[in-house]
């Protein structure tokens, strides 16, 4: 049996991309061997049916996997072993396209000294001088503190700024646009970190900077080796700034050193025009020209709105901040004061505000709403309707009504931000795990709560995981399922009512119900004799300890995750839902309230007692036939409710009521959905429905389960605010 033509392509291009994590890896260092491993992982089993293409692969995975295991970096004989494999394999996959004998590789793992013709092709040991811009970040934080708080806003819009155009750079690498942007960015840390005297930062942009130029002067093509050494560098800098903001907010000053001497040199070894390569090509440089190619040959449509990834870097953990605003060459300026306030010109339509001064507005705000309800209570019971009092107090309320929402819209920030760090995550773990992803996203100027924007990443970096991980298959999975081999991974944001929702979608290999209830079964989360739906039963991947993977990887498999990205997702008063169908793909969709410091609820009395219930989790509220209630044994209380037979919980017994009604058919039963599943709450009765301003509860109620904060009402009477996932597990 030979290779197909399909397969032929494919390990073209595996080849190109295993040949640009060899330009790219350092003797001493583990950049590019996970990377390395994967590919020669999907290498071995695409040249499968050809043994003397499959057998040099499957020996130097073999020795990767051991320095894997040993938790050992590349060292000179193991790099020299991986490149003189990588330059056999286009003569190998030349003469198995043509039908010829596939020459014998003589690549083996032997020390270095021992062999001259691979001690050619290792990379050598510089030197060049570069460790000496290896120190610590020198600050000199009494005279430059007002220069360095300056600076350290720009520069965090600038990382932003160079990250996002490195991604549309990706895609599309002859971009003059995004190349502009990031040269200016890197020319303007550059220059300001050269009048700071912040040297590890000046020397990297400096050397990256160079590079850049030779690209914009038609020089230089970029390609995906070069890109991720831009998004390496860009990390550095990113680093010694997360340095800068530590010294700021609480004067501690750097005490680790951002190694640039690594980075610098790899910069200057891909900094050479591409007419200088031609002229002095060396087995590397020909690894390099290869994937140059590669890039040229498989640049995705401009028009397509998704980012193409074959290969990448590692990810990123920015935080970012504002738009940005433009810093001239402040190592050209006359004196210190000119270099501070030269980033202020044509910024007259923003300004930056202390987030706590929003904070406190919005307290302030929230006790003005409450006043204002008191005001209208007051008015009911006295009585003073269509008085001037009462226009009066209708005015105020029309204004106060205005002003919260003003004061609500302050808060709300793009999610922009944290989907361009999702798009960089794709776009290295496609390269961990050997697979092509075009990955798309939407909707990255809806606004939400500063709040929702902050901890909304980390249950997203977990959904974009297992969506690459489990969800896409590998290409040549994709290929036999009759499906592109570039698999798709789309990210979105829209509002939907009073709500912000995120949806996750890929065209993968979806979530089998039958596996998912086994495992569940297997593992006795579930009973043996379960009859569960569907919606239920992809909802048991958000059981603690539940986990699908076949084995452990450092992305998945460890049981860990989903449970937590749902608490998460909860504790953001949001809610998460799954629709999947397997071999079609899956989407994740994740529901989130406008704002956290406001509620709309539904207000309940039990007893003397009244609650409030978020609106969002309320299906509808009924009262009860004698003959829809029963008990059964085992599972207590019990609603048939059209068909569907429903838990009653009586509130009055769970927080101990005296005075509730007690019939069921006298009272209000209030369905509420929590986790895709239906319960039917017991209430005296239903007050009305309004917004109210949460407020935190003190250390003694602060654990109470089923509670999630406090409310004042309007007539001055506090209520709790329910929370029903909380209050149904305790139950």
């Amino acid at each position: 049996m030979s290779i197909t033509s399909v397969s032929l392509a494919t390990l073209d291009d595996v080849i190109s991309r295993l040949a640009g994590e060899s330009i790219l890896a350092q003797p001493g260092r583990d950049e590019g061997l996970i990377p390395a491993y994967s590919l020669l992982g999907e290498l071995c089993e695409l040249s499968a049916p050809e043994p003397t293409l499959n057998g040099p692969a499957t020996a130097l995975r073999t020795e990767l996997e051991k320095l894997l295991d040993s938790a050992k970096p590349f060292d000179d004989a193991s790099l020299a072993y991986l490149r003189s494999t990588v330059e056999w394999l286009p003569k190998a996959l030349a003469a198995a396209k043509a039908g010829q004998p596939i020459p014998a590789c003589k690549a083996s793992l032997v020390p270095v000294a021992a062999s001259a013709p691979i001690a050619a092709v290792a990379a050598p040991v510089l030197d060049d001088g570069l460790e000496a811009k290896d120190v610590l970040l020198d600050l000199n934080l009494e005279e430059n503190r007002e220069l360095l708080t300056e600076f350290h806003a720009e520069a965090i819009d600038h990382l932003q700024q160079i990250e996002a155009a490195l991604l549309v750079l990706d895609e599309q690498p002859g971009d003059p646009e995004a190349l502009n942007s990031i040269f200016r960015s890197f020319h303007t840390i550059k220059g300001v970190s050269g009048f700071l005297h912040l040297t590890p930062m000046h020397t990297l942009t400096h050397e990256v900077e160079s590079l850049l130029d030779l690209a914009r002067n038609h020089k230089l093509r970029l390609n995906s080796p070069i890109i991720t050494e831009i998004l390496k560098s860009r990390d550095a800098v990113q680093a010694m700034v997360q340095q800068i903001t530590a010294a700021l907010e609480s004067g501690t000053l750097p005490t680790q050193v951002i190694r640039v001497s690594q980075l610098m040199r790899a910069v200057k070894r891909l900094a050479v025009p591409d007419a200088e390569k031609t002229d002095t090509a060396t087995p590397a440089n020909s690894a390099a020209a290869s994937v140059s190619v590669q890039a040229e040959n498989h640049a995705p449509d401009p028009r397509s709105p998704s980012l193409h990834f074959d290969e990448t870097s590692a990810p990123d953990e920015a935080t970012h901040s504002a738009p940005p605003e433009s810093v001239a060459q402040a190592q050209k300026a006359p004196d210190a004061k000119v270099a501070a306030t030269q980033g202020k010109t044509g910024s007259s339509s923003t300004v930056r505000v202390n987030t706590d001064k929003l904070d406190s507005l919005m307290d302030v705000v929230g006790e003005l709403v409450i006043v204002q309800s008191q005001l209208n209570e007051s008015a009911r019971v006295l009585g003073i309707e269509n008085s001037p009092l009462q226009r009066n107090i209708s005015q105020f309320g029309r204004l106060t009504k205005e002003l919260q929402h003003t004061a609500m819209s302050l808060r709300m920030i793009p999610i922009k931000p944290t989907f361009q760090k999702m798009e960089r995550l794709a776009r290295d773990l496609s390269r961990d795990f050997g697979k092509k992803v075009n990955f798309g996203v939407t909707g990255e100027d809806t606004e939400l709560d500063r709040t929702v924007v902050e901890d909304i990443g980390d249950p997203l970096v977990h959904m974009v995981r297992n969506s690459l991980d489990h969800g896409l298959e590998t290409t040549a999975q994709r290929i036999d399922a009759g499906k592109s081999e570039h698999g798709n991974v789309t990210l979105k944001a829209y509002h939907e009512g009073g709500n912000i929702v995120i949806e996750l979608s890929d065209d993968g290999r979806g979530i089998n119900p039958d596996k998912i209830l086994a495992k569940a079964k297997k593992q006795g989360l579930v009973s043996e004799n379960a009859q569960l739906s569907k919606e239920e039963i992809l909802n048991l991947i958000f059981l603690p300890g539940f986990s699908t993977a076949e084995k452990v990887t450092a992305v998945s498999g460890r049981g860990v995750g989903m449970d937590v990205v749902r608490r998460n997702i909860e504790k953001l008063r949001g809610k998460i839902e799954i629709d999947s169908e397997v071999g079609r793909g899956s989407t994740f969709r994740i529901r989130l309230p406008l704002t956290m410091a406001i509620i709309d609820g539904l207000i309940v009395r039990v007893g003397e007692d009244r609650f409030i219930l978020p609106s969002t989790s309320v299906q509808m509220a009924l009262r009860p036939t004698r003959d829809a209630l029963c008990t059964i044994h085992g599972s207590g209380e019990v609603l048939d409710h059209r068909g569907k037979i429903l838990p009653v919980h009586r509130l009055h017994r769970r927080f101990g009521i005296a005075g509730a009604i007690e019939n069921p058919w006298e009272a209000i039963i209030v369905i509420v959905e929590n986790n895709g599943r239906a319960h039917a709450l017991l209430v005296d009765d239903m007050v009305s429905k309004q917004e109210v301003v949460i407020k935190p509860l003190g250390g003694f109620l602060q654990s109470l389960a089923g509670i999630s904060g406090g409310a004042i009402l309007g007539d001055g009477n506090i209520a709790l605010i329910l929370d029903p996932g909380s209050l149904f597990q305790a139950a």
